[in-house]
């Protein structure tokens, strides 16, 4: 049994026979010139490139999507226009399901010729040459070649599935991508404010997905941007980038792991770091007392916290309340209270306070030996 061929695929022997491919082998652009240097590592595919890849392999089983995906392609290229004009496009697959949408949609030829951009990156440039097949384009949409605004026309978008094959053909041809390891960002690209604007009417459309889309002003162009991860990736899927949006969905997994794993070790160094400050001034406190007066002079109380602090530097407050049998809150107060003593005995030295923990604890031991020997 063999399987049907794609309406789309059968134009692309319109390209084969045509004099522009013999061109392109006599300018040293052979075909397959540009997927050879991606294979050989030269060039590398982005996330938005990976996207549009997946959806050029789509393939349109209902005449409308058909028709819907090809309006996409061809409204928001630079090619939809009477007069003669020329889009470039970077990918090969998008270019060529540009051809083959004018050749199946309108009827009309559409001539790609391959060229080189800045850094040797491959590009290709899109026209379609002859007014009258120009017009013969516009008509078939139901525009008319002497519009002033181009407008959405919603009789191309019938159906809720026409909306997403439309919007395929829009990103593929005006849309971009972030890499969602960097940001979120989805756009899309038109030098037309009333396309832009229908464009964000025809976003609000879409029942599955809340997409909330906006608008900005660059240079020339009008931008309309998504930037919610949720809303790129169902758009993503409403327009079948189903891999892509599973892709995005687990690098937005990883990341918000390892901001949380970041999150938790900032907490606990911090915490350590404020425990160790503060045991390093309870402990020169203590040294100070021992000093001076000794630690006889303290009462029971807090003689008992100050030897348990002298004993387990680096024990927090809740472990040695549970040593003590007393609350957090108590451990703390009889600490601020052996501060408040030293206090009353004068600042400890300099080089007593820029000593260790176990610098202070070890002098301690050894003053302590001693009088145990005499």
């Amino acid at each position: 049994m063999h399987r049907r061929a794609s309406p789309l695929r059968g134009a692309c022997a319109v390209y084969a026979r045509s004099p522009c491919r013999k061109r392109h082998s006599r300018h040293g652009l052979a075909p397959g010139y540009h997927e050879r240097i991606k294979r050989e590592g030269a060039v590398f595919m982005s996330f938005a490139a990976d996207c549009k890849q997946e959806l050029c392999m789509i393939e349109n089983k209902r005449a409308c999507c058909l028709k819907a995906e090809c309006y996409g392609l061809l409204l928001f290229s630079k090619c939809f226009s009477a007069r003669e004009s020329q889009m470039v496009c970077e990918n090969a697959a998008v270019a060529r399901r540009v051809a083959e949408a004018a050749a199946v949609s309108a009827g009309v030829y559409a001539e790609v010729r391959s060229q080189l951009r800045r850094k040797n990156i491959g590009a290709y440039a899109i026209t379609i040459p002859g007014e009258a097949a120009r017009i013969q384009m516009i008509r078939s949409f139901g525009h008319d070649e002497n519009d002033v605004n181009l407008h959405i026309h919603e009789e191309n978008l019938q159906k809720d599935c026409c909306i997403s094959a439309f919007l395929r053909g829009v990103f593929l041809i005006c849309g971009t991508v972030t890499d969602p390891q960097k940001e979120y960002h989805l756009e899309f690209s038109t030098p037309y404010l009333h396309l832009a604007e229908d464009l964000v009417a025809v976003l609000h459309r879409v029942k599955a997905a809340q997409l909330s889309p906006s608008i900005a002003r660059r240079k020339n162009s009008y931008i309309v941007y998504i930037k919610e991860s949720a809303a790129i990736e169902d758009f993503l899927t409403l327009t079948g980038a189903v891999n892509s949006a599973m892709n995005l969905m687990q690098i937005k997994m990883y990341k918000e792991t390892y901001n949380n794993l970041n999150r938790v070790s900032n907490c606990e160094t911090a915490n350590l770091d404020k425990t160790y400050s503060a045991a390093t001034k309870q402990i020169a406190a203590i040294a100070l007392i021992s000093d001076k007066v000794g630690l006889d002079e303290l009462p029971a109380d807090l003689r008992e916290a100050a030897v348990l602090r002298l004993e387990n530097p680096e024990m927090s407050l809740r472990e040695m309340g549970e040593r003590l049998s007393i609350s957090r809150s108590g451990v703390n107060h009889r600490l601020r209270r052996i501060l408040e003593f030293a206090e009353q005995l004068g600042s400890p030295e300099e080089s007593l306070a820029e000593q260790s923990v176990f610098e202070v604890e070890e002098k301690l031991h050894a003053e302590n030996a001693k009088t145990e020997e005499l």
